[in-house]
């Protein structure tokens, strides 16, 4: 009996030691990753919306990519899911993140958890 209640005491005591740690870990791993959502609008209409989980400081490409069938070319994004730009008509795809207007390609554009990207495939006035 003495030998079960050494054994019982051992037991917990080990599973004590090990609680915390696997605790900590699954902790980490959660961090890593962030939630982006992404909507599309052709004009002033909206065509797609998705939430895509992706890594800490992924790209607004990569979360892209990961939702919908991408072409891009230096980092401009000119094709989403069927639906590409004209040059000659002068309708291209522009986006924001969070309602802000953004002076980098979507490629070098580092994004945050919980952020809201939006990209329009409009007639550009400028």
């Amino acid at each position: 009996m003495k030998k079960f209640a050494a054994f019982l005491a051992s037991l917990l005591m080990l599973l004590g030691v090990f609680a915390p740690a696997t605790a900590t870990t699954v902790q980490t791993k959660s961090t890593n990753n962030i939630k982006v959502t992404y909507t599309l609008k052709k004009n002033k209409k909206q065509i797609a919306k998705k939430t895509v989980k992706l890594k800490k400081n992924a790209t607004v490409t990569k979360g892209l990519k990961k939702a919908w069938k991408v072409t891009d070319k230096k980092g401009f994004i000119t094709k989403i899911d069927g639906h590409k730009q004209n040059n000659k008509k002068k309708i291209y795809w522009t986006y924001t993140v969070n309602k802000k207007k953004v002076n980098v390609s979507a490629d070098k554009k580092k994004l945050h958890n919980k952020d809201k990207v939006e990209f329009k495939l409009s007639k550009y006035n400028g």
